[in-house]
């Protein structure tokens, strides 16, 4: 055992788990490229009221699992937890809302919560957050809801996609209400963080995944009968959008977000195969003024790529790799083989190790080669290198002059 290890739930990524989650990366980058989103880079460390601010003092990520510490001058400092909260913090401090109507950005980054690690779950963990300022149509719900659809559907993941609304600062106050009501009725069959949460922070409850509150919360009111006119409308205009897109979603009217900036419409995306979420969003329309910026409504939505990278069964394969093998005194032509062939696109690989033909090969086994690129005295003198196709075991003689 190595004297030095990396920390519980902070993890490495290589190999074939690195290769899933650049290749989910990669795709939603291009995705959001097509949709004519921004790209914003974002601070790791905010000041700690930010997150306290924007994401509640109630929430189990404030309470219990932020990562916080004190700067120099006795200041309050976080890593980010989640994304939303500091694209907040940008829009409003960058003025972002005096340059277009509305905005469109997103953001790529690690992310820490002080929480048990578990499966696709670590305490630095990696997102790409998509967040749209500036609009109360339910349009840019159904379009982000497409998006995400979209590129699940490339990936060849196979979820579900739940949707919800949770109401506003109108018609939420009586759900709460009636929820709590319930919740003291049942609360005997609650477990100890929910019937801590019961008062403080009831709507979580309905999210505990602890076999007696899911039972005890079955007949719970929903807050969809209790939304006022305005998010009525806006829930069902949302989902006039979504059918109108063939996109197929559940409802789910005990969905809810961890977080106390949700405002109306709320989504996941949930594994079918682990019953896990990993994409998950929401509009949240008061969030912007909340942080002293002006009132703005916005919407957006988070993916989790280690816990999306897991789920993947295959990717596409990597562009063959040429392995440029020099014998003898040939490390000159060899360095000019390599060049020109990485000048056409190709995956090369310039072997650094000395050895007989044999031991070149195996290298060039163990990395996966497709090709063997031989180079030796008899091709530096004759201006040519011998391709050798492992898989067939043909071998080609290739005319080549260096460059001058």
């Amino acid at each position: 055992m190595p004297e030095f290890q990396s920390v519980r739930g902070f993890h490495d990524l290589y190999g074939e788990e690195l290769k899933k989650f650049k290749h989910v990366s990669n795709l939603i980058r291009e995705k959001l490229r097509v949709y004519n989103f921004e790209e914003i880079i974002l601070p790791v460390v905010e000041y700690a009221e930010v997150f306290q601010r924007s994401i509640g003092e109630a929430t189990d990520i404030v309470q219990k699992e932020m990562f916080t510490f004190q700067d120099r001058k006795g200041r309050w400092l976080a890593l980010r937890p989640e994304g939303t909260a500091g694209a907040v913090r940008a829009y409003v401090q960058n003025k972002l809302y005096a340059l277009k109507p509305y905005v469109k950005v997103f953001y790529e980054g690690p992310m820490f919560r002080y929480e048990r690690p578990q499966a696709g779950r670590y305490r630095q963990f990696h997102q790409i957050g998509v967040e749209v300022f500036g609009s109360l149509d339910p349009v840019v719900d159904a379009e982000l809801i497409q998006l995400v659809y979209e590129i699940l559907s490339e990936l060849g993941v196979n979820v579900v996609i739940e949707i919800n609304s949770i109401g506003c600062k109108v018609c939420r106050p009586s759900y709460r209400e009636a929820l709590v009501n319930y919740l003291e009725s049942v609360e005997g069959h609650l477990c100890e963080v929910c019937y801590d949460r019961k008062d403080r922070n009831p709507l979580r409850v309905l999210d505990c995944k602890v076999p007696t509150c899911k039972e005890a919360v079955k007949e719970a009111p929903k807050m969809v009968d209790y939304l006022c006119q305005e998010c009525k409308d806006h829930y069902s205009k949302l989902k006039d959008y979504l059918s109108l897109l063939s996109i197929p979603y559940r409802e789910n009217p005990y969905l809810v977000r961890g977080l106390d900036y949700y405002t109306k419409t709320v989504f996941e995306a949930v594994s079918t195969d682990l019953d896990i979420t990993v994409i998950a969003g929401g509009r949240y329309d008061y969030l912007v003024e909340e942080l002293e910026g002006p009132p703005t409504p916005a919407v957006g939505f988070a993916v989790g790529l280690e816990r999306l990278s897991m789920l993947l069964k295959e990717i596409p394969p990597e562009e063959p790799l040429y392995f440029v093998a020099p014998f003898g005194d040939v490390m000159d032509y060899s360095l000019a083989v390599a060049k020109a062939l990485r000048l056409e696109g190709r995956r090369v690989e310039l072997s650094y190790r000395k050895g007989g033909l044999r031991k070149q090969l195996e290298f060039a086994n163990k990395l996966g080669a497709r090709y063997v690129v031989i180079v030796g005295d008899e091709e530096k003198a004759g201006g040519f290198y011998t391709l050798k196709d492992m898989e067939t075991g043909e071998q080609f003689r290739i005319e080549f002059s260096p460059a001058m």
